[in-house]
């Protein structure tokens, strides 16, 4: 293999593990169950480390559910990735169509105060985000079909 196809390779493992981000899910209750679009519901007894894909224009839709209570539904709220929008414009622009937000490294459900707390690092202190009607109206739609 000649180091142009050697570069070629690199170069598109790269973009493409870049493509997605790992999360740690975790609930301030322990029988909390979530479902994510189509993931099986998660049980969050214990922090869940799952990987989703970049998206410009799409959203994760949740339905968070602990029996005795209504469940809960809305949007992920997800970070803008700047280095991304970056290599796209240097690399590939047509990639922003795919890949200029993704989910936030941390993440935390609360179904009692209906919101989901978010951060980028651990030691950051959790942002809270309560999902509106029109959010929840639309991930009840999408978890009703």
């Amino acid at each position: 293999m000649n180091v142009k196809h050697l570069f070629a390779v690199a170069t598109a493992a790269a973009l493409l593990s870049a493509c997605s981000a790992t999360t740690s899910l975790r609930s301030s209750d322990p029988k909390l169950a979530v479902e994510i679009n189509e993931d099986a519901p998660l049980m969050l007894a214990n922090p869940v480390n799952k990987t989703y894909k970049a998206t410009s224009f799409g959203q994760y839709r949740f339905r968070a559910s602990k029996e005795g209570l209504e469940p809960m539904y809305g949007l992920i709220p997800l970070k803008f990735n700047g280095g991304y929008l970056a290599a796209d414009i240097l690399f590939f622009a047509p990639a922003a169509f795919y890949n200029l937000r993704e989910v936030y490294p941390f993440y935390e459900f609360d179904i009692e105060k209906g919101e989901i707390r978010y951060k980028k690092d651990e030691a950051d202190p959790w942002m809270s985000y309560k999902p509106t009607p029109a959010e929840a109206e639309r991930a009840r739609a999408y978890f009703a079909k």
